[in-house]
Order: structure tokens, then C-alpha cells, then sequence
């Protein structure tokens, strides 16, 4: 059994790395001596470190690191799952902390562990109670793709059943491994140079949140009995705290110990010092404290370790130490009870029996969790995800699913609409009043409200309708074009928009004139619509070109003896047609010199025109296109839209990031209509596959639509996701969703109809 690891690792200073560590010489140099001692077999468990590296740093790593990570650079991310995939390992144990992957609250490890083509094994060093939106999407995300879980404590998995909805068969609870390292007490004291003290110690990384101050604060009176009391602060300050708030924590507890003049009984250790080391300090202990100031501490491997060593142990009640130190193995103080501390410090020193009776307690319990005892349950739980032989997410196109789907709901969008229109933009899901309405996003709720309302006859849809149609229609100028932006006070900010508006506009009156719900929209559609046909041949946008085509054919499948409007449709394909002449070649099939923004929409365009004058060069232009598309998007069986970052230009990088939820409703359109031109049952898989890019099915892992307030995020940076949940994302996600029903029916009729002909 082939094993890969990935965490932090020495030489790196980090907690997770010690344990990454531990685990990986307990499960492979520990289980291979043990099996050889007892069988003179050669080891079938071998492995290998992916390392996690921080801030570009570099490290001497050791040689069974194969490969790192940078924190911050996605590419290493997918370079790292490639190398890993061909590596022959049979397993995966990813040490999990928000801190030590990249993007917002860690989601770069997202795409990597989506593409992992081995079962993998999750150890959770971190679980929140009160996770924020993306943190508790990451988790949910990870424990989704994870085979089993490792937790520490029996509070992890009540949180993991309560909180993140986790199926507690996948959680596997092993203790946090200690090393089997002794020191006699009397020697490590006197190497020290504290064997007449009563030595008190607290290590581990340095923060505001570990309290420290409570000790020295508790230490006055405990001195004034005991003046023999040493104690010290051993560890280095967080790097995340160094390199944003310096050493100001640190200094704050050197004045506070000058202030209570304890110069003489506080020591500060600024080292990261090796782990033998480390257990000599541990050793040495009189009492060993941990004065964390909040109960969020799922797991603590300090606590762990001084427990393993023996040590008489003082905590407040975070969620670790509550489970740890029952039943006598150590005593608890309230959060921030200095007072309360130095009662139970002076308890114990007068009472050397009690302190003896609780190091025996945790002595004989740290014999149950060494890192041997934990590492042969990992190995055991590794050999058995791989003999059940997990089936691995397969990355074939998906079908549809309509039971995938959220439930359908306008309740984003009647937020966002007052009687003027739509509002364009959201601070998170509460409507952004400062900047205004756009014809844009009008002209897409128009659509949407009309598709809703011809599959589900929902009125409430149907009320909407009016509200965009009068702003489409308050809008238009005298010559027929459209002006754009209007504030919340209704002042006109444009004289005319863009032409990428007029198109969209033309798009939601044609469907409307293809469509109309009663007579007196069908009227006011068609007044507005051919106002603006003058200016329809005027438009040299390729995306307000493809938009207004969208709306020419959608008008004439409801009117196909208007010859006028045929020839417009034909001109305008034919610009788009010399758009691809000009710009593509062999290996560049493609409109422009540049891969940009809603993207699908062009061949879109071509595809309707297809249908509708049925000439052959269009077609496979339509058709050539998509597939040049199709082939820079969705060659991992899932959507990755060319992010607007950067884009991608011919002979360049495509841009990864900015990706918007335009590009995924164009795609889906794109794979419908081809679909209606071919009746090739392939492309409503495709279409669905898309469509799952709204629900997680992207690079980063992470739905964009939000289960709470029902709107669609604004898309994902480089950071994470854009919460902002404005107008334009929420519609192209419940168009997207509406494509996607219709799909499932035309589905569902093409296999009634296959089975139909096969019996007869």
C-alpha cells in the first residue's frame, strides 16, 4: 500500500507539520521495523509528502518529501494532483487547517482534491462552531470528496453531524498521537537549571488567543507562597500574527510581567526547538497550563502531548481539554479567571499527592494514545478504504438530474425589484439602492420571468413582467435605441447604452413577441421591438450582433413569413460569419483574436440562425466554434469558464479567474439549441454539466448559489467567491435553471421515443 500525505512538513515551523510528521514515521518507519521484527517480511507500506510551503519560502525538506506546494499558487495545486495521480499511490491523508492552503479560507485545495483519482482519507484539526458562509462550504465541500474522516474528540463529530450535515459512518475517531519519548524529571530539572523550582510551562505557537496574560496575572499570589515558582512561556509568535501585528502581543506580556514585577518568575523562550527537546521542557514540569481564552479549540496537540509526558495539567474548559482531562487526569479553570487560577496553582503545590495522583492519571492514559497505537489505527483504516475499493468520482459528462437541483424560487429577485425595475447590484443579498437599474438586467428579468411563467404558469411571475417591460419601454430613445443606467432617483445617467444592452434588450422582446402571456404585453413588445429594428444593421458589437439575432429568431419562429426580418437575420449572420473568417485558423477556431466574455453567446447566435435559414456554412461555422469552445472549457467533464481576469488571448494563458455567471447561462443556451439542431442527446449532458457549475462543479469547488437568500454570487476571484449577489448573476443562474427543466423534458421525450421505435 502506497500512501501520499499532504500538510505542512519540517523544517517547516508549524503544528500541523509535527503531526504530519509523526503520523507519516508511525505509519510507514514505525509499521515497517514492527512487521519486520516480527516476519523479517519486507514493508508493504511505502509513502511519500506533498508539502505545504508558506509565503513563497523555500525549506530543506527531507527526502520523503516529493513534491510542495506553494500557499498562494493555484497552478502548483494542479500540478501537485497530476503528479499524484501518477504516482501509483493507493491513498490519500490530507491534514486539513483553513490557515495552510491557499484562497479565501483555504479553497485552493479544492480543485485538487476534486481531482484526485484515489480514495481519500481527511484528518480535521480545525471544526468550527460557528463556521462563516465559505468556511462552512469548504469543510462541507471537503467532507463531501472525502472516503473517511479523522476527528479527535467526540465534540468533532457531534459538530460534523450537527452543523455540516456530515454522514457521522464516513467519521473515524483516533486520538491525537503522542510521542513515546520519557525523560526522568529530576534530570531534565536539573539540566534546566530549575531543579530547586516549581516549575509551571505553557508552549506552542504564540497568539492573543492563547491567554498568557491570565497566568501571569494569577502568578502574584501564587508567589507570594510559593516565591520557588518558575514559569515559562516556550514558543514563537504565530507567523500570521508576526507578519501582521509584529511582536505587539509579545511585548504587551513583557510590560504586563514588568508591571506585576515578576521579572524573576517569568520566562520567555522565543524558540521553535525540535521535539526531543521539547518533552526535556515538558518533563522537567511541575504543572503544565493552557489558559486559552474561548472554548473553540477542537483540538490541541500541546494538551495531547503534555498529557503523553505525564504532566499535571491546568486548562481552562476549551472543547479538547474538557475531553482530555476527565475523569482526574488534569483540573479546569473558568476563561479569563485569574483568580480562580491561582487557587487551584497554590491547591496543587501545597498538595503534592493530588499533583502526583493526576501525572499518574494522564500517564497511564498517554500509554493509550502514542503515535504507535495511532499510527496502526491509520494504517488500518487506510487498508480498509482501499480494499472496499471506493468508486472515485468519475469525470464523464454528467446526465441530468433534476432531483440535483435546488428548489426554484423568485425570492432574490422580488428583493431586488421595486416598481421601477430591477435593482442592478447587491452588497451580499441586500439590494445596492446607490447604483441604480440598467437595461441589461431589465431585459434579462423579462426573459426569465416570461420562460417561468410559460412552464409553470406561476402568476407571481407574471406580475413581475410589467414592472421590466415598462423600464425597457421608459428607456427607449425617439430613434429607437436605448439608453442604459438609471439612478435610484429615476435620473437618466446615459443618453444611449451599449450596444451589448440593445442586443440583450432585442433578445427579451423577440422571446416576448415568440411568447406573449396575453395580448397587451405581445402589443407593447411589439411597438418597442420595431422602434428599434431600424438601428438592428447599425450594430457593429459581435456580442450586441449575437444578442439581437437571439431576438430576430426567437420573433421569427412565431413569424416566419417576415421576409424583412429574415434578411436582417441573414446580415447579421454574415458579419459574424466574416468576424470568423478574419480571425480564425487551424488551430484557432474562433470569432475575435481573443477568447473574452460571454463567450457562448456567438456560436449561440449561429445555432438559431441555423434552424431558421437552414445554410449549410453557417452551420458548420456554429458548429466548429462550439466545438473549439467546448474543447478549452469542459475537457475535465466540468465547466471552466475562461475567467475575465486576464481572458485568453490566441498563443497566450488563459486566465483562470473573474469567472461570471453570464459565461455558464451562454454555454447552457449554447448546448440546448445545439441539441434542437442535431437532436444529439450529448449536448443536454453538457448543458447539465454547466449548469452543475452554479452548484460546485467549477475549479474552485464551491457553490455560487446560496441555499439562504436564494440569489446567485457574483462569480470567483482569486481570493474566492464574490458574495455580492447581484442582479445579473441571480437571473443567469434561474435562466440556467429553467433551460435545464426544459432540457430534462426534451430528454425524457427523446428516450420515450427511442424506446417506442425499439418495440416496434
Amino acid at each position: 500500500m502506497k500512501i501520499v500525505y499532504i500538510g505542512t512538513y519540517p523544517p517547516r515551523e508549524c503544528g500541523i507539520g509535527i503531526f504530519t510528521h509523526n503520523l507519516y514515521q508511525s505509519m510507514v518507519t514505525d509499521q515497517s521495523a514492527s512487521l519486520d521484527k516480527q516476519a523479517n517480511e519486507a514493508p508493504d507500506v511505502e509513502a511519500f509528502v506533498v508539502a505545504m510551503s508558506d509565503h513563497d519560502l523555500t525549506y530543506n525538506y527531507p527526502e520523503e518529501v516529493k513534491l510542495t506546494i506553494r500557499q498562494e499558487h493555484q497552478r502548483d495545486y494542479l500540478k501537485a494532483v497530476k503528479f499524484i495521480n501518477l504516482s501509483d499511490a493507493d491513498v490519500c491523508i490530507l491534514e486539513h487547517e483553513f490557515g495552510i492552503f491557499g484562497g479565501q479560507n483555504g479553497m485552493y485545495i479544492l480543485p485538487l482534491l476534486h481531482r484526485l483519482e484515489i480514495p481519500l482519507i481527511v484528518t480535521l484539526h480545525t471544526l468550527l462552531e460557528k463556521p462563516s458562509y465559505n468556511e462552512k462550504a469548504v469543510l462541507e465541500q471537503i467532507c463531501k470528496m472525502a472516503h473517511k474522516i479523522v476527528v479527535m474528540s467526540h465534540k468533532a463529530i457531534e459538530f460534523l453531524r450537527t452543523i455540516y450535515e456530515v454522514d457521522v459512518s464516513k467519521v473515524v475517531l483516533i486520538a491525537h498521537g503522542v510521542p513515546e519519548i520519557h525523560f526522568d524529571q529530576e534530570q531534565s530539572k536539573k539540566r534546566l537549571k530549575v531543579e530547586n523550582k516549581k516549575f509551571l510551562l505553557t508552549f506552542g505557537i504564540i497568539s492573543r488567543n492563547k491567554g498568557i496574560e491570565t497566568v501571569i496575572k494569577a502568578l502574584p499570589k501564587v508567589i507570594e507562597k510559593h516565591p520557588e515558582v518558575i514559569y515559562m512561556v516556550l514558543g514563537k509568535t504565530h507567523p500570521n500574527v508576526l507578519h501582521h501585528s509584529g511582536e505587539e502581543y509579545r511585548n504587551y506580556l513583557h510590560l504586563l510581567v514588568k508591571t506585576l514585577n515578576l521579572e524573576d518568575h517569568v520566562l520567555f523562550l522565543n524558540e521553535f526547538i525540535p521535539q526531543n527537546e521539547l518533552f526535556k521542557y515538558l518533563s522537567a514540569s511541575d504543572i503544565y497550563i493552557t489558559p486559552y481564552l474561548n472554548e473553540a479549540q477542537i483540538t490541541s496537540g500541546t494538551l495531547s502531548y503534555a498529557v503523553g509526558v505525564g504532566s499535571a495539567v491546568i486548562s481552562t474548559p476549551y472543547w479538547h481539554a474538557t475531553e482530555l482531562l476527565d475523569e482526574g487526569r488534569g483540573r479546569l479553570f473558568d476563561f479569563n479567571d485569574s483568580g480562580q487560577l491561582s487557587n487551584i496553582l497554590m491547591e496543587l503545590l501545597d498538595d503534592p499527592a493530588a499533583m502526583k495522583s493526576i501525572r499518574k492519571k494522564a500517564h497511564d492514559y498517554g500509554k493509550t494514545i502514542t503515535w504507535s497505537k495511532s499510527g496502526e489505527k491509520y494504517v488500518s483504516l487506510a487498508r480498509e478504504v482501499c480494499a472496499a475499493n471506493p468508486q472515485v468520482i468519475s469525470r464523464a459528462e454528467t446526465l441530468i438530474d433534476p432531483l440535483l437541483l435546488p428548489q426554484f424560487s423568485l425570492d432574490h429577485i422580488k428583493r431586488l425589484t421595486d416598481d421601477t425595475g430591477i435593482i442592478q447590484h447587491a452588497k451580499f443579498g441586500i439590494p445596492n439602492l446607490k447604483e441604480g437599474y440598467c437595461l441589461d438586467d431589465n431585459a434579462r428579468a423579462l426573459l426569465m420571468v416570461l420562460m417561468d411563467y410559460q412552464q409553470t404558469k406561476d402568476k407571481q411571475a407574471l406580475n413581475l413582467a410589467p414592472i421590466y417591460l415598462s423600464y425597457i419601454h421608459y428607456m427607449q430613445n425617439e430613434d429607437g435605441t436605448f439608453r442604459n443606467f438609471l439612478s435610484f432617483s429615476r435620473q437618466f445617467l446615459d443618453e444611449v447604452g451599449s450596444e451589448d444592452s440593445f442586443g440583450r434588450t432585442i433578445w427579451a422582446l423577440g422571446y416576448l413577441l415568440g411568447n406573449a402571456p396575453n395580448d397587451a404585453y405581445y402589443q407593447t413588445g411589439k411597438l418597442v421591438f420595431f422602434d428599434a429594428a431600424p438601428n438592428f444593421e447599425k450594430i457593429q458589437s459581435i456580442r450586441g450582433i449575437a444578442n439581437t439575432m437571439l431576438g430576430i429568431s426567437y420573433y421569427l419562429k412565431a413569424n416566419p413569413n417576415d421576409e424583412s426580418m429574415v434578411e436582417r437575420l441573414r446580415n447579421l449572420a454574415g458579419k459574424l460569419l466574416k468576424h470568423y473568417e478574419d480571425n480564425s485558423s487551424k488551430d484557432w477556431h474562433w470569432f475575435e483574436p481573443l477568447l473574452a466574455y460571454d463567450n457562448g453567446i456567438l456560436p449561440l447566435a449561429l445555432l438559431h440562425a441555423a434552424q431558421i435559414l437552414n445554410e449549410e456554412r453557417i452551420t458548420h461555422v456554429a458548429l466548429e466554434s462550439m466545438d473549439f469552445l467546448t474543447a478549452l472549457t469542459l475537457k475535465d467533464g466540468y465547466l471552466s469558464i475562461i475567467g475575465n481576469e486576464n481572458w485568453y488571448e490566441k498563443d497566450g494563458e488563459r486566465s483562470m479567474f473573474a469567472q461570471q455567471p453570464i459565461d455558464a447561462l451562454a454555454m447552457i443556451l449554447m448546448y440546448q439549441q445545439a441539441f434542437h439542431l442535431t437532436r444529439d442527446k450529448a449536448f443536454l449532458s453538457r448543458l447539465f454539466s454547466c449548469f452543475m457549475w452554479f452548484l460546485g462543479e467549477n475549479d474552485l469547488r464551491m457553490s455560487l448559489f446560496d441555499f439562504e437568500t436564494k440569489g446567485c454570487c457574483d462569480g470567483f476571484e482569486r481570493s474566492g467567491i464574490n458574495r455580492n449577489q447581484g442582479a445579473e448573476s441571480s437571473l443567469a443562474y434561474l435562466i440556467s435553471y429553467l433551460i435545464v427543466l426544459q432540457a430534462f423534458e426534451e430528454f425524457e421525450e427523446v428516450e420515450e421515443k427511442s424506446l417506442v421505435h425499439l418495440s416496434a
